[in-house]
């Protein structure tokens, strides 16, 4: 029995993507604990793992997030300078055998680096190809460009430094990593052919039981179902939501489920016709394995379960790697791209009727759901480190 340590931040994006795979670590043996906030205790426990507490500088899950790509570097850069301290304290008299670590939980890569133990990044989002950095030196360069953005990248290469990293530029830090399995659908990758099949290897969604989270019963009258969502962290868009409810509402046999986070008040979208359900926050596959459509944030854990799913997708991007995401999709053939700002009523009930009523659609939603699931493998994913513990070398302390 190995000890293997996870290490991630209290987000659902970040947490939800590898829990399954720690579930199967656990059923094979080995001792898993993970490093996260209290804040996600229960949905740890329940994967087997057992909780290594650390305080997240990170805003908690009822809390918003700032629309600022360079301040969401910021907080994401203060969480893992505070993470590292208390990292090293919760595994000094308890190293593990291997680290695990999500795309945010890169202290865990210096201290396995530090201590000479492995380290895999288990990434809930593409990952870099050949040529990735020339292709994003424009944006960095935007961003470097901004007093607060030349700030970070100092700090982030002082922080690596002082710890005595091998790697001390940022972008290489967090996207080089010695060793990752990518868990996204091999369909969201951009360039796939240009990524190294020796450093990345690709699991696919690895999306388990997710039965503790809650189930959703499809209303007998509903002859179709669209599932609204734009995610846990940008959700305070009234004005959308109502119009959605005006967009889909008074569809003739449609029945809406409308998440609108934990911000909005359920009165500020006025009148609601029966036809559409409100919640804070919903058991998304669930819904989804049961949808006709999902309007989705394209957050990539969304983008992918709809793949899995087979459901047309309506992109409303927002930040970070969804816009991305939102057009690969359109790209894909099985979604319509709108701007959550200016989109009408109008425009998204013609989305909607197009994408559900185009044979070409339904067609490729199919065969890309095969290919999803055909290729999304727990016991794949457990093979691969298991390899990464054997290959490991022997640790006399």
């Amino acid at each position: 029995m190995s000890h293997i340590a996870m290490v991630s931040i209290p987000a659902p994006g970040h947490v939800n993507p590898s829990v399954q795979i720690l579930r199967a670590l656990v059923e094979r043996g080995h001792r898993v604990t993970y490093a996260n906030d209290p804040s996600f205790a229960d949905v740890i426990r329940r994967s087997g793992a057992e909780l290594k507490p650390y305080r997240s500088t990170l805003p908690a899950p009822d809390e918003e997030w700032v629309d600022d790509p360079i301040a969401q570097l910021t907080l994401f850069l203060d969480d893992a300078i505070a993470m590292l301290p208390q990292l090293r304290a919760r595994y000094a008299d308890d190293r593990p055998d291997l680290f695990l670590y999500d795309i945010a939980g890169a202290p865990a890569r210096l201290l396995g680096e530090q201590w000479g133990i492995p380290a895999i990044q288990l990434s809930p989002t593409f990952v870099a190809w050949d040529g990735y950095e020339a292709e994003m030196a424009q944006a960095v360069e935007a961003i470097r460009a901004d007093p607060r953005g030349a700030d970070y990248y100092r700090r982030f290469t002082t922080w690596l430094t002082e710890n005595g990293s091998s790697v001390t530029d940022s972008l290489a830090f967090q996207g080089r990593p010695t060793r990752c399995l990518a868990l996204i659908p091999h369909a969201l990758q951009p360039n796939a052919d240009r990524v190294d099949p020796t450093v990345y290897s690709f699991v696919g969604p690895v999306l388990g039981d997710r039965s503790d989270q809650g189930g959703w019963t499809r209303p007998a009258t509903a002859e179709k179902v669209l599932l609204v969502s734009l995610g846990s962290a940008f959700t305070r868009h009234p004005d959308f939501y109502r119009r959605c409810v005006t967009a889909f509402g008074t569809l003739p046999g449609w029945h809406t489920v409308l998440q609108i986070g934990r911000h909005v008040d359920p009165a500020e979208l006025g009148v609601v016709p029966d036809s559409v359900e409100v919640h804070p926050w919903v058991p998304q596959l669930a819904i989804l394995e049961q949808a006709d459509a999902f309007l989705t944030h394209a957050g990539m854990g969304g983008s992918s379960e709809g793949l899995y799913c087979g459901t047309p997708m309506i992109a409303a991007p927002q930040a970070a790697d969804q816009f991305a995401n939102a057009e690969r999709l359109a790209d894909l053939g099985v979604a319509r791209v709108v701007d959550v700002a200016t989109v009408t009523a109008d425009e998204l009930r013609e989305a909607l009727l197009h994408l559900t009523t185009d044979a070409v659609v339904s067609a490729r939603c199919a065969d890309l759901s095969r290919q999803v699931r055909d290729e999304s493998g727990t016991a794949r994913a457990v093979e691969l480190i298991e390899a990464e513990l054997s290959a490991a070398p022997v640790r006399t302390a």
